[in-house]
């Protein structure tokens, strides 16, 4: 269910929950209504006001219960988009790659293939085709997947065995150019929002400085104490890993063959 699709359903729903608010409290008041009150309507009203009343708790379930199937559908719809997108970054991924060999094979080129082949079929699981009718085909959903098909196709290595380096990398942008141009308009489907802590400047850094709160230094040494006056059962490795610490902490390098420190 697109986005789309669900506003309108929500439209809906909302339209036929305020008529009957309106309808019930209209029927409440109906005898306070001076062309109203003392006439057939008021005693229909008022019966339909009770019958409204006793129905109010199934209406509510069963309001809730096609909510509830409606965001199912949505949810269930993002996650299929979702990894659709995942295939179509593999697949940028894996042609790129391909058109950026010095020397590829028949073999490259048909896993390639194959690649840009399920990614285009497998959106039929997302969308159906725009103008799609039972008697009519449509046009499919989301063009630039066939650009970056005929862009490898183009550099079919079983029609020209030597294809220049200008060729390969013209096909090359005609990839990343088509798969920009989708990736522009797929996503805007997924409603992502801005993050709320970004992080915008170039060759960004830690701003945080090494340390602690007196409050967990102070725990730190308690639990080193609680230790220090229990036996060891090793104390060959309790030393060796004090003397790592100390180096560490002194800023010393790391004995051969130890990994590289990295800081909390």
């Amino acid at each position: 269910m697109t986005r789309a699709s669900l506003n309108r359903t929500l439209r809906r729903a909302y339209f036929w929950l305020i008529l009957v608010l309106v309808i019930s409290l209209a029927s409440k008041f109906a005898d306070r209504i001076p062309w109203i009150a003392g006439t057939p309507i008021e005693r229909a009203a008022q019966d339909l006001y009770e019958y409204l009343k006793d129905m109010a708790l199934v209406f509510v379930t069963v309001v809730a219960a096609y909510l509830a199937n409606v965001f199912q559908k949505r949810s269930k719809f993002v996650e299929s988009l979702e990894e659709e997108w995942r295939g179509i970054v593999r697949t940028k991924s894996a042609l790129y790659t391909y058109c950026e060999k010095p020397y590829v094979s028949t073999d490259d080129y048909l896993a390639a293939f194959c690649r840009i082949s399920e990614t285009i079929d497998n959106m039929r699981i997302v969308y159906a085709n725009a103008g799609e009718t039972a008697s009519l085909v449509g046009l499919y959903p989301y063009a630039p997947l066939h650009d970056m098909r005929r862009a490898l196709q183009s550099i079919d290595p079983r029609q020209r065995p030597d294809i220049p380096p200008e060729e390969r990398k013209l096909a090359r942008d005609a990839i990343l150019q088509s798969f920009y141009a989708l990736r522009e308009t797929m996503l805007e489907e997924l409603d992502l929002d801005e993050p709320s802590h970004p992080l915008l400047i170039a060759g960004g850094r830690r701003l945080k400085q090494p340390g602690a709160t007196r409050q967990a230094r102070a725990r730190q040494e308690r639990q080193r104490n609680r230790r220090d006056h229990l036996p060891s059962p090793k104390p060959d490795v309790d030393a060796f890993l004090a003397q790592l610490y100390q180096a560490e902490q002194a800023g010393e390098a790391a004995p051969r063959g130890a990994p590289p420190a990295s800081s909390a």
